[in-house]
């Protein structure tokens, strides 16, 4: 066995270093492309040991020992609480509107929620239960909100929220919600 780890050994071991015209350095494990160079010890981190799944778990000291991330509790509301639904945004908001969101429990640290606009993603998703849509079109526009755990998974919805936003029009001119004279 010691014979076959020599070699090894003196291959890993040996280093050249060449130089060309331009300056340009590269090292080779042949010794007619330079000179050699000793190189030295690298430092080594072990691997942290793998998690056993929870079937091995069970039958170890360790099983009864609290998970590093806590169990996903349910919330008991998730809702947007404002806008209302069916509620209309006038004119002079130009499309803008903030969306609260009531959340029961509070929302845990590693739990983020995104809004959705006529079920598209509006934003990324945030630690936070308040959020501001900009520059809506003038229209009917279905707004909901999802609750994502820790890795990423959606873990609740709301029910949509139905907003009518208003917008000025040029093609409008004698509209008395038009702020454009």
């Amino acid at each position: 066995m010691a014979l076959s780890l020599v070699p090894l050994t003196a291959s890993a071991a040996t280093v050249y270093r060449h130089v060309d015209a331009q300056g340009n350095v590269s090292y080779s494990d042949r010794p007619e492309r330079g000179e050699a160079v000793t190189l030295s010890p690298l430092t080594v981190v072990p691997a942290a040991p793998k998690t056993p799944s929870p079937a091995a778990r069970t039958n170890t000291p360790e099983a009864s020992a609290p998970s590093a991330a806590p169990p996903f509790l349910p919330y008991s509301t998730f809702r947007i609480a404002s806008p209302t639904n069916e509620q209309t945004l006038p004119t002079g908001y130009a499309g803008n509107v903030q969306v609260e969101l009531s959340v029961a429990p509070a929302l845990r640290d590693d739990h983020r929620i995104r809004l959705l606009v006529d079920g598209r993603i509006s934003q990324s998703a945030l630690h936070s239960d308040v959020f501001m849509l900009s520059n809506l079109e003038r229209g009917e526009h279905q707004i909901s909100a999802e609750l994502l755990d820790a890795d990423g998974r959606v873990r609740h919805r709301s029910e949509p929220v139905t907003l009518f936003v208003q917008r000025a029009s040029v093609n409008l001119p004698g509209n008395p919600n038009n702020a454009s004279p």
